[in-house]
C-alpha cells in the first residue's frame, strides 16, 4: 500500500500526575530525519522514542513532540521543604531581638523553594509515555495511507493517460512508414533518375529504422506494467517510482527526437507532460 510522507497526528492521555500529549508532523524528504522534543524530565527516553519511531516511520521530515500538563488540583501535590523551613524559623529567632514584628506563615511560604511538588513517579509515566507514543504512530500511519489512496488514485490515471498515448502513437505507426516510403519516392520521380529497385528498398529500410519508435513504445508499455505492480506493493515505494520515472523519461525524450510525424510529437509531449505530474506527485511519497 502506497504511503504519504505528509501526515499529523495528536494523541492525549489524562492521568492523575497530569495530561501527557504527543504531537507527530512528517513532511516529505529524502531520507528519515527525525527531530524530538521531550520535557527534561524525560530526555533519558530519547534513544527508545527515536527506535519506536524508525520502526514505524521509514522516510520523510519527522517531528515529535511530547508534552506534560502538571495537574495542580487543590494543592495535594505539594509538600513543604521541612529543612529549609527549620532554617528559615532559627534565622526568624535570631533576628526577632532587632526586628519584634512576627513573621507570617504565608510570608515564609513565598520563599523560594519552601513549596515542592510531590516527585514524579518517571518509571510509571515512562511506560505511559510510549504506550500513548505507539497510540500517535497509528494514528499518524493511518493519516498517511489515507493521502496514499489518494495519490494512488491521481498516479493510475495518469499512468492510464500515458498508456492511451501509447496506443495512440503504435496505432499511427503504419502510415508513417507509408508516408516516408512516399516522400522517398517522390523525390527520386522528382529527379527523374533510374533507382535500382534493391537499392532503393534498402534505403527505404534504413530511413525506417532510424525514425522506427516502435522499440520505444514497447519499452514504456513495459514501463507501465512495472509501474502498475510498484502501485500494488506493501513495502515503500517511492524510490522505485522515482527510478521507473527516469526510464519514462528516457523513452519519452527518445520518442520525440526520432519523430518525423507531427502526431508522434505530439504523443512524446503529452507524455512527457503526464510524467512531470507523475514525478510531482511521487515527491509526496515513502
Amino acid at each position: 500500500m502506497l504511503v504519504s510522507m505528509t501526515g499529523f497526528a495528536r494523541a492525549e492521555r489524562a492521568l492523575p500526575e497530569g495530561r501527557l500529549i504527543w504531537e507527530l508532523r512528517t513532511v516529505n524528504h529524502r531520507y528519515l530525519e527525525t527531530t524530538v522534543r521531550l520535557p527534561e524530565e524525560w530526555r533519558v527516553l530519547d534513544p527508545t522514542v527515536r527506535e519506536a519511531l524508525a520502526e514505524r516511520v521509514r522516510r520523510g521530515k519527522l517531528e515529535a513532540q511530547l508534552r506534560f500538563v502538571r495537574e495542580t488540583g487543590e494543592g495535594e501535590n505539594l509538600t513543604l521543604n521541612a529543612p529549609l523551613v527549620a532554617a528559615l524559623g532559627q534565622l526568624c529567632k535570631q533576628l526577632a531581638s532587632d526586628f519584634p514584628a512576627p513573621t507570617a506563615g504565608l510570608d515564609v511560604l513565598r520563599w523560594p523553594g519552601v513549596l515542592q511538588e510531590t516527585p514524579l513517579d518517571l518509571e510509571s509515566l515512562g511506560r505511559e509515555v510510549m504506550r500513548l507514543l505507539g497510540e500517535a504512530l497509528e494514528a499518524l500511519n493511518e493519516a498517511r495511507r489515507r493521502e496514499g489512496e489518494r495519490l494512488v488514485t491521481g498516479l493510475r490515471e495518469r499512468a492510464e493517460a500515458v498508456a492511451e498515448w501509447v496506443a495512440r502513437a503504435r496505432s499511427r505507426l503504419p502510415e508513417v512508414r507509408e508516408a516516408v516510403r512516399s516522400k522517398w519516392l517522390a523525390r527520386i520521380a522528382e529527379l527523374g533518375v533510374e533507382a535500382d529497385p534493391g537499392r532503393l528498398e534498402q534505403e527505404l529500410l534504413f530511413a525506417a529504422q532510424r525514425m522506427d519508435v516502435a522499440e520505444e513504445l514497447d519499452r514504456l508499455d513495459s514501463h507501465l506494467a512495472e509501474w502498475a505492480a510498484t502501485l500494488a506493493r506493501t513495502e515503500p515505494v517511492g524510490r522505485r517510482l522515482d527510478f521507473l520515472l527516469q526510464e519514462f523519461n528516457r523513452e519519452a525524450n527518445t520518442l520525440g527526437s526520432k519523430s518525423q510525424d507531427a502526431e508522434l510529437t505530439r504523443a512524446a509531449v503529452e507524455i512527457k507532460v503526464l510524467i512531470e505530474q507523475m514525478r510531482e506527485q511521487i515527491q509526496n511519497v515513502e
